[in-house]
């Protein structure tokens, strides 16, 4: 794994929506290989219910920028302090089905224990590059979707956790930035707009 691919990155900043949020994509180095941090979402949020996601959210009047938004919700549910995250660089936008354009930033993270915030965070996760980057454990679908069109969904299954939507999104090109890791030419399935998300 590459993080300084990151940092070389040109991202796309441009902003099609409304609203603003930022994630963070927090990386732990090991010995043993890389893990990444993810959220799973409590049951009972009015946005992504029970999805597994970064650390992230909405940006605040009071954020000057993007990435402080990033560092103050990762602060708000994982309980990383700002000081501890070594920003490496940002990825794409992208825009989500809730009318967000997400930005999100690589950031390196210490490995110790962080505590999920009660309010909003159900489950913190850590999941390994390598389990990430099996080709066994990634499969995806080609949907038309009523917002975006024709679209690809990606999905991540690992150790009984499902990475999908617009977090899978941004793993995507995580993973092909930093890694050896190419998503398959062609999806694996094509299922009607009205098709149930097989996760």
């Amino acid at each position: 794994m590459d993080l300084a691919r990151i940092g070389d990155h040109d991202p796309i900043v441009a902003c099609t929506e409304e609203r603003e949020a930022a994630v963070l994509v927090p990386v732990i180095a090991l010995e043993e290989g890389a893990q990444l941090l993810f959220t799973e979402r409590a049951d009972y949020l009015s946005e992504h219910p029970g999805e597994m996601s970064f650390p992230g959210g909405g940006r605040e009047s009071y954020d000057s920028n993007l990435r402080e938004t990033a560092l103050r919700e990762a602060h708000e549910e994982v309980g990383l302090r700002r000081a501890e995250a070594d920003v490496v660089g940002r990825l794409d936008c992208i825009r989500t089905v809730t009318r967000y354009s997400v930005c999100p930033f690589v950031a390196r993270v210490p490995d110790r224990t962080y505590l999920p915030d009660e309010h909003e965070v159900a489950e913190i996760v850590r999941l390994s590059i390598d389990a990430l980057t099996d080709r066994s454990n990634y499969d995806s679908e080609q949907r038309d979707h009523p917002y975006y069109g024709d679209i690809r969904l990606h999905y991540f299954r690992v150790n009984g956790y499902t990475v999908w939507g617009a977090t899978a999104r941004i793993l995507v090109q995580f993973l092909e930035l930093v890694t050896d890791w190419e998503r398959p030419p062609e999806p694996d399935r094509c299922v009607d707009p009205d098709a149930d998300f097989p996760v």
